[in-house]
């Protein structure tokens, strides 16, 4: 909450040859260097990670890592890079399942997230998270894909109830991405008014978002809801605040490319 980011890197440096506590902060390093579009940094601590979860024969968290990794590609816009970096099949868990969805999804891989929703859907029938969280996430993403925004809107409907809670887990990106999703949705069906709506409840959550790239990313987003509301003034500072908080981002990262060319247009 006070972006003590040295205090972090102390308690890395502390837990090293810590088997089962390693890697964890090692990820959350990984994280805090990616929330600040560290993008490369962020590359070799999840290695690090992955690498020590391997050591400590924590499978499950080695592949949440590689899946984390994917996706934060995929957001950041590396789409072919995120491709290369998921895994899809074998016998991991849910929260490895969606992420790696949610990473073909960004990616624009409509075929292969199909099959993994479908897969989900018969996997975990009784799973409250993925009934309630996941699921609508992604068939709200594979309706958007299809330019339906009306169905993805409505996709979204039940995780209303359940959206501010945060899954348990390594390094756990789930929370408020329904949040995020509905936000992007009303970005495409431009509805401005709304979409600001959403990507506020992001920054309004900073306890539950954590260093999650979202949490960065919304500050983005909310400055295209204000351009479409006509709302400029308001848009350059919602833009300069994303700029400032990238202002050591590794410069070519197409996100961090595309926010720079749409704030110049706002000069």
């Amino acid at each position: 909450m006070q972006n003590d980011a040295t205090g972090l890197a102390q308690q890395v440096a502390s837990s090293a040859g810590q088997s089962g506590v390693e890697d964890e902060l090692l990820g959350l390093e990984a994280n805090t260097a990616a929330y600040s579009g560290r993008l490369r940094e962020a590359r070799e601590f999840f290695r690090r990670a992955a690498d020590s979860a391997e050591r400590a024969d924590k499978k499950e968290n080695a592949a949440t890592y590689s899946a984390l990794s994917g996706l934060r590609e995929a957001l950041f816009g590396n789409a072919d890079k995120a491709r290369r970096e998921v895994t899809v099949g074998g016998t991991t868990g849910r929260d490895v399942e969606y992420f790696t969805a949610l990473t073909l999804a960004y990616a624009g891989d409509e075929g292969k997230l199909q099959a993994l929703t479908v897969d989900m859907g018969k996997r975990f029938p009784a799973d409250t998270i993925v009934q309630f969280n996941y699921l609508p996430t992604l068939r709200a993403k594979l309706a958007a894909g299809r330019r339906d925004t009306s169905e993805a809107i409505q996709n979204l409907r039940v995780t209303t109830p359940y959206e501010l809670g945060k899954v348990s887990g390594t390094n756990n990106w789930s929370a408020l991405y329904p949040v995020y999703v509905r936000g992007e949705v009303y970005l495409a069906a431009h509805r401005g008014s709304e979409a600001a709506v959403e990507f506020q409840k992001i920054l309004d959550h900073r306890g539950i978002t954590a260093n999650e790239p979202i949490g960065a990313l919304a500050r983005l987003q909310i400055g295209r809801a204000y351009v479409m509301q006509g709302n400029t003034a308001t848009a350059r500072a919602a833009y300069s605040d994303f700029l400032t908080l990238w202002k050591d981002a590794d410069p070519d990262i197409p996100i961090l490319k595309q926010a720079k060319e749409e704030y110049a247009k706002l000069q």
